[in-house]
């Protein structure tokens, strides 16, 4: 492998005001003054104005969390009148101001992991979004310079991110110091009407394929509800319900002395009444091996040369096992918690920390090697399938057991094993499991199918843009 090698003058770094020294960085700077544009000629940065929420109904509200890598967003709707704990998190960063409006063409531009290339063009204006995005207005076409953004700038900004104890940050400053070259904005501009006849027919196909995508805990809800018979829109109804009755007996009979409206209310006795109609079983008597809690770890405990992964919370967010940022441990550790391993077939199940509990992972690596987190706890089952055991628990079924069964206030809930295995399940034989596993399945491939299209048709935009470019340059 090659080593690149770049002298510079200790004036160089005497004169620079973030006193950042990184290869990454000053390589970002390898253009002479004649050949770029400063980040003033290309955008404006949209400054913070408060949001008066008083007057609100219902809104559509994204964090970096609701975008995805083609920078498409899938908000959610809240309502201050129908303020639930299941989204309270939200509701509270919202009042403490953690909400913007952008107008369309405007960019936001992802604070967090940049290289994740979670930027979005605003097209509408019928979203809000959380702060966590820098807000740019750009001075040029905003759609040519979004996609721009997305393809040949994207290395620019990684560059200048910063690399702090955990993942890279992004901040204005760091903008700021971009050099964009020269010869690719003007050919954008030079072209822009010419490229935009291109584009615009390939963004309807994608438009077109986006309405015929289903969300995956839309497929699942919709398979389980059919195999159970289960209404969801009178389920919903009733979590709706803020105000009933209840006799002090229900509350007397509680071994945990649990009074609060979370473990008692309508919704939740409506669904775990459902579940012990249709099923005697429970998760306990699936279980082949306790389910534990996973291991804590310090951090000298961390060997990134280590062969063992350390499974936290984090690293399952996304319902399935993410290795991106999966820190490794030493072989001296991983050697002493033997008992906290994973292998295939395995359920991780994130116990803590609103906005993660209850998420769960399924693991399907045959050579994994990963030890889980203390605020894990580790599932295996004898006698159901563990696909179709991991899309039950990704189900609301399973889910609004879990948002009632918690124990705690504030982002410091929990659930435990002993309320995990006490939470019922299909009694289902192998070829109904089969079943249910094929049908949802199917729907998925279908999804991905689509995410395919809409993927060959973004990456053929960006030919366009590439191409547009290169023409230039020639």
């Amino acid at each position: 492998m090659g080593v690149n090698i770049q002298k510079k003058k200790l004036s160089d770094f005497r004169s620079e005001e973030s006193l950042r020294y990184d290869y990454k960085y000053i390589s970002s700077f390898e253009t002479s003054n004649k050949d770029f544009y400063s980040y003033r000629q290309l955008f404006d940065f949209v400054s913070f104005q408060s949001i008066d929420i008083s007057t609100f109904d219902k809104f559509l509200y994204a964090e970096i969390g609701n975008v995805n890598k083609l920078g498409e967003v899938e908000p959610v709707e809240l309502s201050f009148d129908e303020r639930q704990e299941e989204n309270e998190s939200l509701f509270k960063k919202i009042e403490k101001g953690d909400i913007i409006k952008p107008l369309s063409g405007d960019v936001l531009i992802s604070k967090i992991r940049p290289y994740l290339n979670k930027n979005v063009l605003i097209e509408n204006e019928d979203t809000y979004f959380t702060k966590a995005f820098i807000q740019i207005r750009p001075r040029i076409n905003s759609e040519l310079f979004f996609l721009v953004l997305r393809t040949k700038f994207i290395n620019q900004i990684n560059a200048v991110s910063r690399q702090g104890k955990g993942y890279p940050t992004l901040k204005e400053d760091d903008l700021k110091t971009i050099r964009f070259p020269k010869a690719i904005v003007d050919a954008l501009v030079n072209s822009q009407l010419e490229l935009l006849e291109k584009i615009n027919p390939l963004k309807q196909e994608i438009s077109n394929l986006k309405t015929t995508k289903k969300q995956t805990l839309n497929i699942i809800n919709q398979v389980f509800g059919e195999a159970l018979v289960f209404d969801w829109s009178a389920f919903e109804s009733i979590k709706k319900e803020k105000a009933y009755t209840s006799s002090i007996s229900k509350f007397a009979n509680n071994i945990d002395c649990r009074m609060g409206i979370r473990f008692h209310n309508k919704a939740g006795a409506y669904i775990q009444s459902f579940l012990e109609s249709k099923t005697n079983k429970k998760i306990k008597d699936y279980i082949s091996d306790n389910i534990v809690l996973g291991k804590s770890v310090s951090p000298s405990d961390y060997d990134e040369d280590g062969e063992y992964f350390y499974i936290a919370m984090s690293n399952i967010k996304t319902w399935a096992f993410d290795p991106e940022d999966c820190k490794k441990v030493s072989e001296s550790y991983s050697a002493s918690n033997l008992n906290k391993t994973v292998k295939k077939g395995d359920i991780l199940l994130a116990r803590s920390g609103e906005g993660t509990i209850g998420k769960v992972a399924l693991i399907e690596d045959e050579d994994i090697n990963g030890i889980f987190a203390d605020f894990t706890q580790r599932i295996r089952l004898t006698g159901f399938d563990p696909l179709c055991a991991y899309y039950y628990m990704r189900s609301d079924f399973f889910q609004y057991l879990v948002y009632t069964h918690k124990k705690g206030l504030g982002n410091n809930t929990n659930i435990f094993p002993s309320q995990i295995k006490e939470f019922p399940i299909p009694d289902w034989d192998e070829t109904k499991q089969a079943e249910i596993v094929e049908k949802i399945k199917t729907q998925l491939d279908e999804q991905k199918v689509i995410d395919r299209q809409i993927e060959e048709k973004q990456q053929a935009i960006n030919k366009i843009i590439e191409d547009a470019i290169k023409q230039e340059q020639d």
